[in-house]
Order: structure tokens, then C-alpha cells, then sequence
């Protein structure tokens, strides 16, 4: 017979750092969220997350009766510098394409449920902080993140995954609550640049800086490209400041070496320049929220950054950008890119796009003219 220490052991011997078990019962709370902040939210079943369906884990699996959740904490190692500044750090291991780390861990584990005549699912749309929170691994932060009780410092830098089974264990106490020190001065909510935090323990999906950079249908809109700073894919801006999060953040680690060595193919010209072979074959399995179909998405969100970075380097690269790409988003956010970052030489290429457009009109020209107002002032 399998009993729920037998099932904490084999959680802990396949490599994950914690585990928690609660009932199967529906996710009302979340529901009610769902179903009050429709506008919110109602993005999610346009690119194929049904949220509220998730929220009961019967219509996961109809025999569920308890909910394993294993927490893997992805900040163990340190990843390049030049990376951090760009991505959100549970991007840079990612494996749910290449299969080669996170994903052995949840094998075993699953191997040893059905060796045991347990049924699982693990199920992309159960809200799987809410579980976590519900199985006493954590507690909630101003942010909106889930942060450890027992791991990784209590930092935030760890990842639930909800296992739904058809075997019955005794649940663990739920640590639901929101554990941010009353001494904390709202670090989150401040740092947030696009005011996706509102304050009261909320957030607005459609303003967070990692779902603009690869949820995004049209050119970032003007009030938020310097906001979003130097994120290409995903945001750490909030984890990065909050108090709660200093302790693991300090900690001395070995380098990720899986990241190191894929460093190079994130290099920000190679990305504004990748071709399909490239992206399919180096980018996409490791960071796949955007299809090929959308890279404009990608380009568009290089350029951004490469005119925030104010270097002066980046102006051959832009400019070639605006030159030889068809999409209007990555042209227009080139332009504004060199009107960012100023300077002669920058002003010399748009006064040179600008000729070429002459009798145009449109957003490309449009995103012309403004960058050279910017070089102007």
C-alpha cells in the first residue's frame, strides 16, 4: 500500500526540492476571480488556456480525489549576467520542449505512481499556486507569486507543479495568506513599470511586462517601451526587489551550465537578424511561447531593448533591421530605437528613412517622424 510518507519520500528522491498534498476539491476562490475579472483574464481562452475549467480538478480527471504538489525551485544555479538582464530566470532552464531536466524528474515521479496503480494527470491549467498555497508550501506575496514555507530560502524563485491523483491522502494544512513583512514598503508594486500591481494583492495580466512581450498583438504602445526596460522574454522586476527574495539571491552559486553555453544564441543582434532555421533550431525549444508565425514579436521586442540600452553599437543593427524587414511593428520599433538612442548618426538613418518614405503614410512613417522629434530635443 502506498501511503502518503511513501509518497513524500518518492517526491523527494526523484529531485524535488518539496512536497504537499491537498484535497481535490474545486478552486472556488479562483473560480470567483475568474468569473468577476472576465475582462482580465478573458485572453486566456484565446491562446488555449481555459482557466475556469481548470478550477475543478475533476474535469482534470474524474476520479481525482487528492492533489500532489511537488515544488521545484529553478534559481539553484546562477545564469549569465547577460541573460538575467534579458529574460525571466524560469525561462532560462526551461525544458518542457527539450525534455532534459525538469521534465526526468516529473517521469520518475509519475513512473512510481503508476507502478503503483495510481492514476495521475499534471494538468496545464489547474491554478497550481492556489494548490501549492492549499498543500502548505507557501504563502503569497504583494506580487502575486507563491513563496516557499520551507525551500529556497522562502524566496519565491521555486515552481509548483499539481499533480491530480485518484488515491485519497490526508491533506496538509493550507497556508493561504499573503506572508509579506509589514514592514515592507510596497518594493513590488513600486518597481512594477507598467503598474500591473495593483496593490491589493492583485494584478492585471494584460499589463504585465512578461505577457506583453509574448502575448502582444501590435507594436508595444508608446507609454510602455521605456517602462518595460531591457526584457525581451518575461520579467524579473518584481522578485528581484523584494525583500523576501534577498536571502537566496545572495547566495553564492555554481553556474547553470545548460544556460552558459546557449548564452551566444541570445545574443541581441543574432535575435533581430535570426532567420526560421535559426530560430526553430536554437531559440523556440527553450523559450516557446512564440511560434515562428509571430517573430516579429521577438524582433520587435529586440529593438525595444536595443534602444534602451542607449548603445550606440546597436545603430548598424537597427538600421539594417528597418531596411530589410517587412513587418511594420519591427520597422516602426527600430525607428523608435534610434530616435531612443540619438545621437548624429542615429538622426543621419532616419533622416534617410524618412526620404525614402516621402509621400507615404502609415505607422512606419509615422514612428519616423516621432523618433526624429526625439532626436530633435
Amino acid at each position: 500500500m502506498v501511503t502518503k510518507q511513501k509518497i513524500l519520500n518518492q517526491a523527494r528522491k526523484a529531485g524535488f526540492q518539496d512536497v504537499g498534498i491537498t484535497s481535490a476539491e474545486p478552486f472556488e476562490e479562483h473560480q470567483k476571480i475568474l468569473s468577476d475579472r472576465e475582462a482580465e483574464y478573458g485572453w486566456a481562452e484565446t491562446v488555449g488556456l481555459d482557466l475556469k475549467n481548470g478550477t475543478d480538478p475533476r474535469n482534470i480527471l474524474p476520479s481525482a480525489r487528492s492533489i500532489i504538489v511537488l515544488v521545484e525551485s529553478y534559481f539553484e544555479e546562477a545564469f549569465p549576467h547577460r541573460m538575467e538582464s534579458h529574460f525571466g530566470r524560469c525561462y532560462l532552464d526551461d525544458d518542457r520542449v527539450t525534455r532534459d531536466g525538469l521534465a526526468k524528474k516529473i517521469k520518475t515521479f509519475r513512473s512510481y505512481l503508476r507502478e503503483n496503480g495510481i492514476d495521475a494527470k499534471i494538468p496545464f491549467n489547474l491554478p497550481h499556486r492556489a494548490a501549492a498555497a492549499r498543500a502548505g508550501l507557501g504563502t503569497f506575496g504583494k506580487n502575486c507569486l507563491l513563496y516557499s514555507n520551507r525551500v529556497a530560502r522562502q524566496s519565491s524563485w521555486i515552481l509548483p507543479i499539481a499533480v491530480v491523483v485518484d488515491a485519497e491522502f490526508e491533506p496538509d494544512l493550507p497556508t493561504t495568506g499573503n506572508g509579506c513583512p509589514k514592514w515592507c514598503r510596497n518594493a513590488c508594486i513600486a518597481a512594477c513599470p507598467t503598474r500591473a500591481l495593483k496593490g491589493d494583492g492583485t494584478i492585471d495580466p494584460r499589463k504585465c511586462v512578461s505577457y506583453l512581450t509574448y502575448f502582444g498583438d501590435a507594436i508595444t504602445p508608446l507609454e510602455l517601451r521605456e517602462q518595460m526596460g531591457l526584457y525581451i522574454y518575461g520579467c524579473d522586476r518584481c522578485q528581484n526587489v523584494c525583500p523576501r527574495n534577498a536571502a537566496w539571491i545572495a547566495l553564492e552559486k555554481p553556474m547553470n551550465h545548460k544556460a552558459a553555453e546557449k548564452a551566444d544564441d541570445f545574443d541581441l543582434s543574432a535575435l533581430l537578424h535570426m532567420d526560421k532555421d535559426y530560430f526553430e533550431n536554437r531559440i523556440w525549444p527553450h523559450m516557446f511561447y512564440i511560434p515562428y508565425e509571430r517573430i516579429w514579436l521577438w524582433k520587435m521586442n529586440v529593438a525595444r531593448v536595443m534602444g534602451n540600452t542607449l548603445d550606440k553599437r546597436y545603430i548598424k543593427d537597427l538600421k539594417r533591421a528597418f531596411q530589410e524587414n517587412p513587418d511594420s511593428r519591427v520597422r516602426g520599433m527600430a525607428a523608435w530605437a534610434l530616435g531612443r538612442i540619438g545621437g548624429t548618426e542615429a538622426k543621419a538613418a532616419l533622416a534617410e528613412f524618412a526620404k525614402s518614405l516621402k509621400g507615404e503614410e502609415g505607422s512606419v512613417r509615422k514612428e519616423v517622424d516621432a523618433a526624429l522629434e526625439m532626436c530633435e530635443a
